[in-house]
């Protein structure tokens, strides 16, 4: 008999399509693997439009949602939106067979407004903390004020709604233990290591260096607090006095359309290419074909406390790193990156250029990175911590 024979799981996440979001997918597979009937509810986005599907023997509901936000307003409606498809699908999947745990998946800070309705049936409510949204508000709008201080409340009431939480670094625990008051055996680190099978290693492809000798690669979510205006300064920088280096950013959000125009205005559109959210092969083509990768995040507390998927991809991927000194970014990475000064951009340029002179270093650094990955971050070990903790859960 499986280890989860005859529990249902219901993961709920909003910002995000699945299987896109490959941390929730790859818990739900987990947790499928293990005997757990497993269901998500999620938005429906570019390339994941179908209402209902089912992968992997997991049921998947999708919802619309009007738009990616920005603003005030603009974040109220599409929560309001999302919360109304929440609540109505987490009952129409409640009645066709009960599940036994809401698995909620920040940001928003709201499931639990889901969840407190199924806990009067029993449902446990499992609050999986991907965002630090206080933090994660300055970082947007360099303010604190009303909406800072409901994102303060939000946060408390779910930790206050979850039986229990998963953090996925240490920074992250702390919070759930001081600014939410969760009791520590309820806390488990589950950090959002790469699975090396998808994750392959192949040759390069030579026609997205575009004629140039080195390809530099970032892959990532395009906002505002993921840095891509800083490293477009740095790009500004090293063609001043190189011009043998191309720039691939793979990923889509909010900001694509404002970098690209500031790419252009930069006078740097033949150096920096823009490849939006593409399918695993293609995105494999690009970064393996890079020979450095980075990390601009901006050096806010929210970045600095967070621990960035790229990281661990690219290290998986045995690439060497650049990006600025924070904590959590510094841990996952340790000696797989070089670190510049926080929001120095002609550092981070140099960072870059110096790497790229180095075969030497970047081959002792790619190594170690995949060896980190390969033998203590990877997901067959974050995996079982997960497990570990289901079984808590069910107990």
């Amino acid at each position: 008999m499986a280890l989860f024979d005859g529990k249902h799981i219901l993961i709920v996440v909003e910002n995000l399509p699945v299987p896109f979001d490959r941390r929730v997918w790859q818990e739900a597979n987990t947790l499928r693997e293990n005997g757990a009937k497993v269901s998500i509810i999620c938005p429906k986005m570019k390339g994941y439009t179908d209402s209902y599907e089912v992968l992997n023997d997991i049921e998947i509901y999708r919802h619309p949602l009007p738009l990616e936000a920005r603003g005030a307003i603009g974040y109220l409606f599409e929560y309001t939106t999302a919360l109304f498809w929440e609540f109505w699908l987490a009952w129409k999947i409640f009645f066709k067979k009960r599940f036994h745990v809401i698995h909620g998946c920040n940001p928003p800070d709201l499931i639990f407004l889901t969840a407190l309705w199924f806990k009067i049936f029993g449902v446990k409510y499992v609050f999986d903390h991907h965002d630090i949204n206080p933090e994660l508000y300055i970082a947007k709008y360099n303010k604190k004020g009303f909406f800072y201080r409901m994102m303060l409340l939000c946060e408390r009431l779910t930790f206050a709604t979850a039986s229990f939480s998963i953090a996925t670094n240490n920074s992250y625990k702390e919070i759930a233990l001081k600014r939410g008051r969760m009791r520590e055996e309820r806390v488990q680190v589950v950090r959002s290591g790469p699975k090396l099978d998808r994750l392959k290693i192949i040759p390069p492809v030579e026609k997205y260096r575009k004629g140039r000798q080195f390809l530099v690669g970032y892959i990532g979510v395009i906002g505002e607090q993921e840095g891509i205006d800083l490293l477009l300064e740095s790009v500004k920088y090293i063609t001043s006095f190189r011009s043998d280096i191309q720039f691939a950013i793979v990923g889509g959000g909010t900001d694509v359309d404002k970098l690209i125009n500031l790419t252009a205005e930069l006078g740097l559109s033949d150096f920096v290419d823009f490849y939006g959210r593409v399918p695993d092969d293609l995105m494999l083509e690009i970064l393996n074909t890079a020979d450095v990768c980075v990390n601009p995040d901006k050096p806010t507390e929210m970045n600095n406390l967070s621990t960035m998927n790229k990281i661990m991809e690219y290290m998986a991927l045995k690439k060497p790193i650049v990006q600025y000194d924070l904590k959590e970014g510094r841990f996952s990475a340790q000696e797989a990156s070089l670190y510049a000064i926080n929001g120095d951009v002609k550092d981070f340029g140099d960072k870059i250029s110096l790497l790229l002179d180095n075969p030497g270093m970047r081959l002792e650094m790619a190594e170690y990175g995949f060896s980190r990955v390969k033998n203590e971050l990877s997901w067959d070990f974050e995996s079982v911590k997960l497990v570990n903790h289901y079984k808590k859960i069910f107990s």
